[in-house]
């Protein structure tokens, strides 16, 4: 098995809108995605404020990674946030996820980053096994806040 890593291009909108899909599949939250081809080409191809990097096996596209930049001022430094990580069910154990995670710990040591990191939901167990194996260590005394929709126009408008 051969696994090499590439970089999406514009190309390949319809492809990372499948993977995001088949995450949220995984994630029972396919309902949530509202995310277009269109979208993604604007705000990965155009505005470039996000990335993706595609694991491939053999040829074929096997899991993908999308991330952004993020920056710590008690670093003072940027570091690199996975928003998603998907390897194809057939491509699990086999060592995929490890290689695209190892791929992004490349990115960020080649840009001098002072971290990488990501969010998991707490029922995942696997990828949170995965991710110990790692030695990824939990942030646990963190709450994650959030404000989207009408919450976040009203906001905005007060």
């Amino acid at each position: 098995m051969t696994v090499t890593y590439r970089s999406a291009e514009p190309g390949d909108v319809a492809l990372i809108l499948q993977f995001i899909r088949d995450l949220a599949e995984y994630e029972k939250m396919l309902h949530e995605v509202v995310a277009t081809e269109e979208l993604l080409h604007e705000w990965l191809f155009e505005k470039r404020v996000a990335e993706v990097i595609f694991a491939v096996v053999d040829g074929e596209d096997a899991g993908f990674a999308l991330f952004f930049h993020n920056f710590s001022t008690f670093l003072g430094r940027a570091g690199i946030y996975l928003e998603d990580l998907y390897v194809k069910p057939a491509y699990r154990g086999r060592g995929v996820g490890k290689g695209l995670l190892r791929r992004l710990a490349q990115i960020a040591i080649e840009r001098r980053c002072g971290r990488l990191e990501w969010w998991c939901l707490d029922w995942n167990r696997p990828s949170i096994d995965f991710y110990l194996s790692l030695e990824a260590e939990p942030m646990d005394e963190w709450t994650i806040y959030r404000l989207s929709g009408e919450t976040l126009r009203r906001l905005a408008k007060s």
